[in-house]
């Protein structure tokens, strides 16, 4: 069977979308693989599943699949992918929309100057409900690797994150601390995490590496996170222009039990058809 999908991206993070309300299939982890490869599939950092929702109380359930077939529990960027995606193929009226996710209910608001604005809810800073392995919360840990000792902040936003500070995240390790510290042994799930820094105290520039993709050119979760951890260790003040590699973020915390609020681009690439 032929299945209709949408290619689109937030900043560079490319994403497959799916709708399976007016389609019906059941996608699996194998799929994600396929369609995910760059060379002989279609290619993206996630495959977004747009679904009827379980809760009465929200408007859709939204799945995702990194391009490794590993389902995950949220996705900033690609939550505003999927809310403009929803309204503009008419699967709902409402510029205001509830999501139920794998990490939690989020809301979705389009504005009329084609940004969206995403409340991601209150992030998730004790241990166990990250989950990150320490005795006791803190604002940062030190946690062991590749022989040195690296001072991280742990955040969830729905899904786990680490975030460090660096001088420069030109010249940051992204590729040789993203995946040992995404597969540490002190994050039981893994993690994306976040290399963070700092410009003045409404700004600063950012690298993510993804959980189950790589590095990608924006992470939404990634954002909230690392302004989450930046405001926590006073070096940040809410609003806060996060630059990333493809493009600006504007992320809003007012602090602890707070929802963080994440603005910013969603466009459509191109539409297609793929055979399952």
């Amino acid at each position: 069977m032929l299945l209709r999908f949408t290619k689109m991206h937030g900043l560079g993070n490319d994403f497959m979308v799916l709708d399976l309300i007016s389609q019906h299939a059941h996608i699996q982890p194998k799929h994600a693989r396929q369609w995910g490869d760059r060379h002989t599939g279609i290619g993206f950092d996630q495959l977004l599943i747009v679904e009827t929702p379980s809760n009465p109380d929200v408007d859709f359930r939204y799945r995702i699949f990194n391009a490794d077939g590993s389902e995950v529990e949220q996705c900033g960027n690609g939550a505003r992918c999927f809310a403009r995606f929803v309204f503009d193929k008419r699967l709902t009226v409402k510029k205001t929309i509830k999501v139920e996710t794998k990490g939690g209910i989020i809301e979705l608001r389009l504005r009329n100057d084609n940004q969206v604005t995403v409340d991601m809810g209150a992030p998730r800073l004790t241990p166990k409900q990250i989950p990150f392995e320490a005795d006791s919360e803190a604002i940062s840990y030190p946690v062991q690797v590749e022989g040195r000792t690296v001072e991280l902040a742990a955040v969830s936003m729905g899904n786990p994150h680490g975030v460090l500070r660096v001088d420069n995240v030109d010249t940051a390790p992204v590729h040789e601390l993203g995946p040992k510290l995404e597969h540490h042994m002190r994050f039981p799930n893994r993690a994306n995490i976040g290399f963070l820094q700092i410009i003045d105290e409404h700004r600063a520039r950012l690298r993510v590496w993804e959980r189950g993709a790589g590095e990608t050119q924006a992470c939404g979760t990634g954002a909230c996170a690392a302004v989450v951890a930046g405001i926590r260790q006073g070096w940040l003040q809410s609003p806060v222009q996060i630059e990333l590699p493809g493009g600006q973020l504007d992320i809003e915390w007012a602090g602890p039990g707070k929802p963080v609020l994440m603005t910013g681009p969603a466009v459509r690439v191109y539409e297609g058809q793929v055979r399952l």
